[in-house]
């Protein structure tokens, strides 16, 4: 079954894969959603293990830790009034060792970041996006390296759609 460590190991192997084959080309580790998550913890993991540092790390719609997206996404609103909401639903992540602590990893990293959210996403709050920008830019040593963008509401991107933007390209470039 999947597991936060092997999503983490198989991101790893694919990199290791692609790094064989791409000669000097520009590797990027691009998460979306929970992928955001995978995609911090393989940054860190090569720069901590082996010390690599991917070109650089794009987070699209993200979150600072599972706990933290669990708790604000719509889907547990209703549960949030019970009893035990934080130990039966909150902990049992931790329990099954699922953190992705983006905003842990985010603390290490030097390698540039951009965060993308739009400001209708109503699976992760946008305040989770920026919350994740404001702990990588108080520990980045170089803060040009930190980027964060907001899609406006009018353009209708919502969780699923930011990829869609016409002018995503240039401004990832």
């Amino acid at each position: 079954h999947p597991t936060e460590s092997g999503f983490t190991t198989d991101v790893l192997a694919l990199y290791d894969w692609a790094k064989a084959r791409s000669g000097n080309s520009t590797i990027l580790f691009w998460g979306h959603s929970l992928g955001t998550g995978i995609a911090t913890n393989a940054a860190r993991k090569l720069q901590e293990e082996r010390g690599v540092q991917v070109d650089a790390v794009v987070l699209e719609s993200p979150y600072t830790n599972i706990r933290e997206a669990a708790a604000h996404i719509p889907i547990t609103m209703i549960y949030r009034q019970f009893p035990g909401f934080g130990y039966f639903i909150l902990d049992s992540l931790a329990l099954g060792d699922m953190f992705f602590a983006s905003d842990e990893n985010v603390k290490v990293l030097d390698c540039p970041l951009l965060i993308l959210h739009a400001e209708d996403d109503t699976v992760l709050p946008p305040h989770l996006g920026h919350k994740l920008f404001e702990t990588a830019r108080n520990a980045y040593k170089d803060k040009t390296k930190v980027k964060f963008i907001t899609f406006p509401e009018k353009l209708g991107l919502g969780h699923d759609y930011i990829s869609f933007n016409p002018e995503l390209p240039v401004l990832v470039k």
